[in-house]
């Protein structure tokens, strides 16, 4: 084939970031085609799934940057890394490239390491110092993932003084790299801490955001769904109404003990969880003019509107879920078409008595570009008449009409499944599938999904396959 210019090579590589096989298969090009793929391969090695021998193979790479004198130390405290790269120099600076690390994956990595070259599992923790100088050596990481797999030392706080992406969980309190990075790392962007017990360790966490300066995105999970103490969540509460003139995406899971949300008036994404908690009038007058994106689950609907009220038309995206009817759905709705003129996508619980205001909505969001309708009960909707709103017909006669009517617009990104018995899936599946391919074809769609559990909301169609921090 002839050559691209490295431009062109660029864009299809980044049309194929997503493509795992198709990437590894541009390496084998030629040259050029392989010193561009290396790069976005090594960004994050962890990105796509691994089997054990590939985990073997890039814990053999990493070792093959081992000083001769590291070696030796190795090799007094009974480590011979026989089948490890040592005479072979890469053509590339691999570790160089590497910005994305995961401590639990790589502590298992270096597990199937050792077993597959029959080390003692005492020496682990000798080869994952080793692993960390390498890296200290020859990269600078900018994502930390998991690092309470590790007890770390004063001073191992300098491999991470780049980081802009944090994500860590309060299984285990490492305050000394907590403590280390705030002092050392003031600008960390974005921050995503799992609270998994109520007896959670803060101390380093709280150092470590009372630090930054340019906090924009922060994420705390519920991992189990437990009712936290104010002791807990207060502090942390406090330290963001500090952080308040530069964070501007936030996820919670708790109903707030401060007036948090009063400070917060830049924030662009708004994401709570109201599982454990049925009171959040508190929520009802606060003001979010500059809010884009909405995610809320069992939420009050007339708590929901309330902040859809108070946005000044920016909203682009929401996503609302709740498992039963209240008196305020059709305001909610209401409250979206009047207030969202940009919106584009929506994910929202509807149910019978609200469908005039759905057909509402659907007239007045002009730009609407998605749509998922999420239904729990058997009997919220009446598929019949919501059916007649969009199509005025039956299921995939109807998608089909529907299609048909759309063939002069722009070609539209398309996600549709079912929840149907076990043994009627296969023959629904490949009649829907012979449909969508259909009007693919034709133009009319441009891509589609029919896998509700492959993708979060919108997911798959903006391309946010990977992590949050990519």
């Amino acid at each position: 084939m002839s050559k691209l210019n490295k431009d062109v090579i660029s864009l299809i590589l980044k049309e194929l970031y997503d493509r795992g096989n198709t990437l590894y298969s541009c390496l084998l090009v030629d040259r050029t085609w392989y010193e561009m793929t290396v790069p976005i391969l090594w960004k994050n090695p962890f990105r796509f799934h691994l089997k054990e021998k590939a985990h073997i193979i890039i814990i053999n790479v990493i070792l093959s940057y081992l000083s001769e004198e590291s070696r030796v130390n190795l090799r007094n405290q009974g480590i011979e890394l026989i089948n490890t790269y040592q005479h072979q120099q890469p053509l590339l600076n691999y570790i160089s490239f590497w910005k994305y690390l995961d401590l639990a994956v790589l502590d298992k990595m270096i597990e199937t390491f050792v077993t597959d070259t029959n080390i003692n599992q005492s020496k682990i923790s000798i080869i994952g110092l080793e692993i960390m100088n390498i890296f200290n050596r020859n990269t600078k990481f900018y994502f930390l993932c998991n690092f309470s797999y590790y007890n770390f030392t004063s001073g191992t706080e300098l491999y991470f003084s780049e980081l802009g992406c944090l994500h860590c969980n309060s299984t285990q309190d490492n305050s000394i790299l907590a403590e280390g990075l705030a002092i050392l790392n003031t600008s960390i962007k974005k921050l995503s801490f799992d609270i998994v017990y109520n007896n959670t360790h803060n101390f380093g966490i709280i150092k470590l955001i009372e630090g930054q300066k340019n906090l924009k995105e922060v994420k705390f999970n519920n991992k189990y769904l437990v009712t936290f103490k104010e002791s807990i969540i207060g502090p942390l509460e406090e330290l963001l109404i500090k952080c308040a003139d530069t964070i501007q995406y936030l996820k919670i899971d708790w109903k707030p003990v401060t007036n948090l949300f009063s400070y917060l008036v830049n924030l662009i994404s708004l994401e709570i969880h109201g599982y454990l908690h049925n009171n959040w009038n508190h929520l009802e007058n606060i003001s979010l003019p500059l809010l884009k994106y909405l995610k809320a689950y069992y939420v009050s609907s007339k708590i929901l509107a309330s902040i859809i009220e108070n946005t000044i038309g920016n909203l682009i995206e929401i996503s609302i879920i709740y498992d039963k009817s209240g008196d305020d759905e059709g305001r909610l709705i209401h409250a979206i078409y009047q207030n969202c003129p940009n919106l584009n996508y929506l994910k929202f619980s509807l149910f019978n008595k609200n469908f005039s205001e759905f057909e509402n909505l659907l007239i007045n969001c002009q730009i609407l570009n998605g749509l998922e309708i999420f239904c729990i009960h058997e009997n919220q909707i009446n598929w019949k008449i919501l059916y007649e709103i969009l199509t005025r017909s039956t299921p995939i006669e109807s998608l089909s009409l529907f299609l048909d009517n759309w063939k002069d617009r722009s070609s539209m990104l398309l996600q549709i499944f079912s929840l149907i018995k076990v043994e009627q899936i296969q023959q629904h599946q490949l009649k829907l599938e012979d449909l969508l391919q259909k009007y693919k074809t034709k133009g009319v769609i441009k891509n589609y999904c029919t896998n509700r559990y492959v993708f979060e909301d919108f997911e798959w169609i903006q391309s946010k396959f990977c992590t949050l921090y990519d």
